[in-house]
């Protein structure tokens, strides 16, 4: 029996729905970035695409609509081209440094209880950012102990169970910003296999609006980030901080084209109440990081973020 016109075209809408979540998987990056940075705002949600799938799924079974289900099949082998890999929260590779990050908030009201949480984390290296005057003592009394060896410049710190060198200011302002923003150091881990240059930064926030996605601040301080690195003689890197941004966003393309992201997990870490991207990174050069995962929420409006890194 022939289809019924109103079934054919339920089996083209679902074919022309699941045709264009496939294009916007498969070809995001030629979506314009001229207006309102249109093709950053995509990328920055990339994986929630996926969530149309089961939708057009469900609508072909209803509709009992053969050609609407294979329509589907398009759609999920991009998105398990793109993100099947980090469907697995963790990774079965050995790894040799634990690195924890965590923009702790400006406004948090319990330093101590987030410092804490960064401690159980178990971490070589706690890297912060937001890091406040008057909440400084508390992450410093909660991980003396445990992280002996710290840095802080502005307001980016990193605590580490290792020896530190070389640690310096790295200048990371867009132009107009003023002298006393400081979102940026280096310093040198002497972690036990090896030393690693380890950067912890902040990129500039982005706003989301009536006149699009704004992130002209963020990408030129990227920019300038990007050509540190690769100006960077070592021979092992990590980039740990709050990007404010996902890998996928091509506005980063500039420093996440020199690193490598890692292998396994989401780990969305934005925002806290309901985290929807990871804009916190542990990224590297020479180094594999082999999974990120999410923690606990703390007195921040982002999740901590724990990435196992391989130096070998």
């Amino acid at each position: 029996m022939a289809a019924r016109p109103r079934d054919r075209r339920w089996a083209f809408g679902l074919a022309g729905c699941a045709a264009g979540v496939t294009g916007l998987l498969a070809c995001h990056s030629a979506v314009p970035n001229r207006l309102g940075r249109l093709g950053s705002a995509l990328e920055t949600f990339l994986p929630w695409l996926g969530v149309v799938v089961p939708l057009l799924i469900c609508l072909a079974l209803l509709r009992r609509s053969t050609a609407g289900l294979l329509a589907c099949l398009a759609p999920t082998l991009a998105w398990l081209v793109l993100f099947g890999g980090l469907w697995s929260p963790f990774s079965s590779e050995p790894y040799d440094l634990t690195v924890v990050q965590h923009n702790v908030a400006d406004d948090n009201p319990d330093p101590a209880g987030t410092a804490r949480a960064l401690r159980a984390a178990r971490a070589g290296l706690v890297a912060v950012q937001e890091l406040t005057p008057a909440a400084r003592p508390a992450y410093e009394d909660v991980l003396a102990a445990s992280h002996p060896h710290r840095a802080v410049h502005g307001t980016v710190g990193l605590w580490s169970a290792y020896p530190l060198s070389d640690v310096r200011a790295v200048d990371i302002r867009p132009a107009g910003f003023p002298d006393g923003w400081r979102r940026g150091l280096r310093a040198t881990v002497g972690a036990p296999e090896g030393e690693v240059a380890v950067y912890v930064v902040h990129l500039p926030s982005v706003r989301l609006g009536a006149s699009g996605f704004a992130s002209s601040a963020r990408d030129e301080s990227a920019a300038l980030l990007g050509a540190r690195i690769a100006a960077d003689p070592a021979a092992r890197l990590l980039v740990v901080g709050d990007l404010n941004g996902t890998v996928q966003d091509r506005g980063l393309a500039p420093l996440t084209s020199r690193l490598s992201a890692p292998a396994a997990g989401f780990a969305f870490s934005w925002p806290a109440s309901l985290p929807v991207a990871r804009i916190d990174q542990v990224l590297g050069r020479g180094v594999v990081v082999t999974e990120v995962s999410a923690r606990d929420a703390t007195g921040s409006d982002h999740l901590p973020v724990v990435g196992r890194v391989r130096l070998g």
